[in-house]
């Protein structure tokens, strides 16, 4: 899939945005975290359900290779997919 699948081009100037400095960064129109936001903020994980999916016996051993959390990085690894293909 093409990094940008819509078909639009970005007018955005990537290179000055990332040689920028987080002093640089007007956030101006960033709301303040106020205490009373962090008290009724919340801590909302997914949570994971049981699948059965087929994968390739090479790929599923070598997460198996890496340690006893074999099954838990494949998942990491499928969220990091998502998140970079979201909105695409």
């Amino acid at each position: 899939m093409s990094a940008n699948a819509s078909g639009r081009t970005s007018r955005t100037n990537w290179t000055r945005v990332d040689a920028m400095a987080d002093e640089e960064i007007d956030t101006s129109e960033v709301p303040p975290l106020t205490d009373d936001f962090f008290r009724r903020a919340t801590w909302r994980k997914p949570t994971p359900v049981s699948v059965t999916i087929r994968v390739d016996p090479e790929i599923l051993a070598w997460f198996r290779a890496q340690g006893d959390a074999g099954e838990r990085r494949l998942a990491e690894a499928l969220r990091i997919y998502v998140d970079a293909h979201k909105g695409t």
